[in-house]
């Protein structure tokens, strides 16, 4: 499922969570999969570019994906959620 798919109420229902149990500004743990394209991969990189991002990357064992584990300190848990919608327009991407 995108982060375009998945209704508002799950972004308020994360929104409630991470602004109940975090302080701000805090480290975050974005997952993503996409299908195993450089160009896709580059698009997710550049969302968070200039962030100071720890950025990893797992190719699955067919190579048909490729996973991104993305640590990057954050603002507010809106900031987290901004995130999770612009990489939300990246075709083919699966938010974790």
């Amino acid at each position: 499922m995108s982060g375009t798919d998945k209704p508002k109420e799950f972004y308020e229902r994360l929104r409630e969570q991470l602004a109940g149990d975090t302080n701000w500004p805090a480290p975050y743990m974005y997952k993503f999969i996409v299908p195993s394209s450089n160009e896709k991969i580059a698009e997710i990189e550049a969302i968070f570019d200039g962030t100071n991002a720890q950025i990893q990357t797992r190719d699955s064992s067919k190579g048909t994906y490729t996973s991104l584990s993305i640590k990057v300190t954050m603002e507010s848990p809106d900031t987290v959620i901004e995130k999770y919608l612009e990489v939300s327009k990246v075709e083919g991407v699966i938010s974790l």
